[in-house]
């Protein structure tokens, strides 16, 4: 390896330095393209959004112990995400509780609710809110919900019922959220009909479990909302960060996220991916404390059993490593943020 002067690497900082640009380039954290915070080329970004986590849906299900459960979801709160969604147990009062002593203002939420009974289970558990499910369809809304089976359910009735547990939702203080559910086959039409008979809930949460909306299809439905909406992006094909971009960018002021992407199928967005792509390209706060993103994702890797892959973005033990050839050196001792545009103890890595 050729050994630059000090002439020489002070000359070549100033070279690359012309191409810079700040707030795209943040000295110590990252070096991005300046296109990605240029409003005629990327658009309109908001100054915040709120992540909810929903990784809880996975761990939740599994065979760990109540302590583990709970020292990770206090991890989970530790790390600052604003709302967490929190599936209903036999011990959910304690998992409220050790959320709010890690962090009061965060936001717990019960998900799948559909009934005016389990309204009353999350309050008395201490629960901020509910996410009360709306079916994607009519009569075929029986293949998850058989509540209709036999009858002549259309998709209005099954609405109404949504509807109704939303009002009494309400009605008990509760923050609500109704979840749009395989939002895939929405047409506008059908959209405008559900959005003018969930008039009382505070948001509208689009869910693709499918993950077959694009993120250009998925902005137009947020912007056809039209009320304070949420996202639930699925990575069917491996676009669920850039769903949650363009959703954000078209008004949505949630994205539903899961620490290394821990969902059914394909999973969901990718907690630190998404933090990171919000923070670093586009300048868009989260709240997150970032540096704890890479020790959240190893520890949930280790509570499931499912471990990430070692380019894991952001997060993965070689998502910052390019190798030992003599470029890889000459580079670092010239500019750490060049082919790592990103600084990897920003989210808790290391480069190796």
């Amino acid at each position: 390896m050729t050994a630059f002067g000090g002439g020489e690497i002070e000359a070549f900082r100033a070279d690359i330095a012309r191409s810079r640009v700040p707030g795209a380039h943040s000295p110590g954290r990252w070096s991005v393209a300046p296109g990605n915070r240029d409003p005629g080329v990327s658009g309109v970004m908001p100054a915040r959004v709120r992540l909810r986590d929903t990784t809880m849906r996975t761990i939740g299900s599994l065979s760990v112990t109540r302590d583990a459960k709970q020292a990770f979801l206090r991890r989970l709160a530790a790390c600052g995400v604003p709302e967490i969604v929190l599936p209903r147990t036999d011990d959910s009062g304690e998992a409220v509780a050790a959320v709010k002593s890690e962090n009061p203002d965060c936001v717990v939420v019960c998900p799948f609710v559909s009934t005016v009974d389990s309204v009353g289970s999350a309050r008395r558990a201490g629960y901020d809110g509910v996410q009360v499910t709306v079916p994607g369809f009519g009569p075929a809304s029986s293949v998850y919900d058989p509540v209709g089976r036999g009858e002549a359910w259309t998709r209005a009735d099954f609405v109404a019922r949504s509807a109704a547990v939303v009002a009494h939702a309400r009605a008990c203080g509760l923050r609500v959220v109704a979840a749009l559910m395989m939002a895939s086959y929405l047409t506008r039409e059908v959209l405008a009909e559900t959005l003018a008979a969930l008039a009382d809930a505070d948001e509208i949460t689009l869910f693709d479990g499918p993950g077959a909306l694009g993120p250009e299809a998925f902005a137009d439905l947020v912007r056809a909302t039209g009320t304070p909406v949420g996202v639930h992006p699925h990575n069917t094909f491996g676009l669920a960060v850039a769903c949650a971009v363009g959703s954000a960018r078209a008004g949505a002021e949630v994205v539903e996220v899961s620490v290394n992407g821990y969902c059914g199928g394909p999973g969901n967005a990718d907690l630190a991916a998404t933090a990171a792509a919000f923070e670093a390209l586009y300048g868009v706060r989260t709240g997150l404390h970032l540096a704890h993103l890479t020790g959240l994702s190893r520890e949930a890797a280790r509570l499931t059993g499912h471990p990430t892959a070692r380019n894991q973005p952001v997060v993965g033990s070689d998502a910052f490593y390019w190798g030992d050839g003599d470029w890889v050196r000459r580079e670092a001792e010239v500019d750490p943020l060049l082919h790592n545009c990103v600084e990897p103890t920003l989210f808790g890595n290391e480069r190796r």
